[in-house]
């Protein structure tokens, strides 16, 4: 009798803890499920908010993608400068005027420089390794192109007939490398040496002030050093000359040719260089 009340008893208590481990398990269950229904809610939410924050980004990077290039574009157009002047005084500022650039037409005395300084000293240097003067080829041609610019002769079709008339600096005439005269002015025979000048950049001064003075009815800004400036202009009046041919006959003499063989035989050879 004992044995079959122990027996129930075993069972009761087997019934309550398979009961209890039962719904152990459909509380975990349930836990389980729960916890999933939350993560795939929030995978959800999450997914439905993404393409509306890329939408936003892309919104955002193509205003400013359109932006981008008139932005480019108006700061390409200004100089740095312009732009400092454009903050600091936006109310002043104005647009500088357009330069006017000087004719560069190879038959032109005035104009602007085509060939290079570098140019000239290559070629002067390949027809002659040691030119006889009291500079650097590099500064003489230097005070060439600053003369030339300062008037508005052309420097380097300038620098090609000081070439011509000195043979490369080699000289071997009448005038000789003390005189610094790279053009043969006031040289008008065999035993008249012409001018004298103090130092290469005078004689390169006077040597550009002599073709303006034929190219030209304005007056140098500075000094004039060309000793037969006024004697040309007061021979010519209004009359000037414009291109390189013109000076034949006049520059030398009889000087068939003489225009033509400074653009020909030199200023070609130094835009080849």
């Amino acid at each position: 009798m004992r044995g079959k009340r122990l027996l129930s008893v075993f069972a009761c208590s087997l019934g309550i803890l398979l009961c209890a481990g039962n719904g152990n398990a459909d509380a975990a269950a349930s836990a389980v499920v729960d916890d999933r229904s939350v993560q795939s809610q929030t995978i959800v939410n999450t997914d439905r908010h993404r393409p509306l924050r890329a939408r936003d980004g892309m919104e955002k990077r193509e205003a400013v993608d359109e932006a981008a290039p008139a932005a480019a574009a108006e700061q390409k157009e200004l100089s740095l400068q312009e732009r400092i002047q454009r903050i600091l005084h936006p109310e002043q500022f104005q647009p500088p005027k357009p330069v006017v650039t000087m004719s560069s037409d190879d038959n032109m005395i005035m104009g602007g420089a085509v060939a290079t300084q570098e140019q000239c000293v290559r070629y002067l240097l390949r027809n002659n390794p040691y030119p006889k003067l009291n500079v650097t080829p590099q500064e003489l041609v230097a005070y060439y192109y600053e003369e030339g610019s300062r008037t508005g002769i052309r420097p380097d079709i300038a620098f090609a007939q000081a070439l011509k008339e000195t043979g490369y600096f080699r000289y071997g005439g009448t005038v000789v490398p003390a005189q610094n005269n790279y053009c043969g002015l006031g040289t008008t025979s065999a035993t008249v040496r012409g001018a004298y000048f103090a130092t290469p950049r005078l004689g390169v001064k006077a040597h550009i002030q002599h073709l303006l003075a034929y190219a030209s009815t304005e007056k140098p800004d500075d000094n004039i050093v060309d000793p037969r400036y006024d004697l040309v202009r007061n021979s010519y009046g209004e009359k000037t000359l414009e291109r390189w041919q013109d000076l034949n006959g006049r520059w030398a003499v009889p000087g068939v040719g003489y225009g033509q063989s400074i653009l020909n035989d030199y200023y070609k050879g130094i835009l080849d260089s």
